[in-house]
């Protein structure tokens, strides 16, 4: 006995009783479960800035729920003590409604599912979302968009803002490095954009996706669809399998540049410094400003541009 897993596009056959690739949703008779429903490896309440997301709600803080397991391989993971770390059956159950109620407890706006992967526990986040929709909360995912495109519309019904890891711009790094394949990510991408706040983040990697020529790629392809579409370029640092030496901030910055001639929003992360303020595309007047993860609204008035009267909802930015 088996059963076909068609969350994302692994699409794993799994063998009774046991386990796909992500380490969390079983075949169990000739259906696939979810054992670890509701069962979070974390919970906290991070600025809004850590997803990161920089144009959605900023300054604010919000309730960040966390999971196991994950639909990608990254030997780069910078989680992979939950990411390929698997809860016990007889862990503790934090239910959608207890999740719901906790936000509100701590004067959240919203619950962001994040720190490992939210795609595997689709049916925890469907759940959980739709509570708190009813509930005037805001939901947001940070995911590596790995999810099969039948899926994607149900997953993102109830769901406000994301920010999308896309690891690489090559199709050849998804399958040799992570075990996955780009377009997959690209099509959510798209998906996304066009229903709810979408962010992009590429964890920069020297030697492997650190290119001007892949960024540069990378930003061209998300300004076809959302000249205004948020871009982050992160540092990357040594741990799980990988011991390459940490992205050079400089190289950093360059990229950010790069990326800049297609978009106006790009901002460099992980490092001191870098490009981390907002600033108005038509006058380039200061708009947010950023300290590490400490925000202040700058030159927003009555939400327009302080100088030039640009409106920031037309920048898809959202207070």
């Amino acid at each position: 006995m088996s059963c076909r897993c068609d969350i994302c596009p692994n699409k794993c056959l799994i063998k009774e009783n046991d386990f796909g690739i992500c380490g969390v949703r079983k075949c169990s008779g000739d259906r696939i479960e979810l054992p670890c429903y509701g069962m979070l490896s974390a919970l906290s309440v991070d600025p809004i800035e850590k997803k990161p997301l920089y144009h959605f709600y900023p300054g604010s803080s919000i309730l960040s729920a966390g999971f196991y397991g994950c639909s990608l391989s990254c030997p780069f993971c910078q989680n992979y003590h939950i990411s390929k770390e698997f809860p016990k059956p007889s862990g503790r159950i934090t239910s959608p409604e207890q999740l719901v109620e906790t936000a509100v407890s701590e004067g959240s706006f919203g619950i962001a599912y994040t720190y490992s992967e939210p795609v595997v526990h689709y049916e925890y986040i469907i759940d959980a979302s739709k509570i708190a929709s009813k509930k005037g909360l805001k939901n947001v995912l940070v995911t590596n968009g790995y999810i099969n495109d039948f899926k994607t519309n149900k997953f993102l019904e109830n769901i406000d803002a994301v920010n999308i890891d896309l690891k690489s711009f090559s199709d050849d790094f998804y399958r040799m490095e992570l075990g996955g394949r780009l377009e997959p990510v690209l099509d959510f991408i798209r998906a996304a954009a066009e229903s709810v706040h979408t962010e992009v983040t590429t964890l920069v990697i020297p030697g492997k996706n650190d290119s001007l020529e892949e960024i540069s790629a990378a930003a061209g392809f998300l300004a076809s669809f959302d000249k205004n579409i948020v871009y982050h370029l992160s540092a990357y640092y040594p741990a799980y399998k990988y011991s390459a030496p940490p992205t050079d901030p400089g190289r950093l910055v360059l990229l950010a540049e790069k990326a800049s001639e297609y978009l106006p929003f790009v901002f460099t992360g992980n490092i001191t410094g870098g490009v981390q303020n907002t600033k108005c595309p038509s006058c380039g007047n200061e708009l947010i400003n950023r300290s590490a993860y400490h925000t202040r609204i700058t030159g927003i008035t009555d939400g327009l541009c302080s100088n030039c009267e640009t409106d920031i909802t037309e920048l898809g930015i959202i207070m």
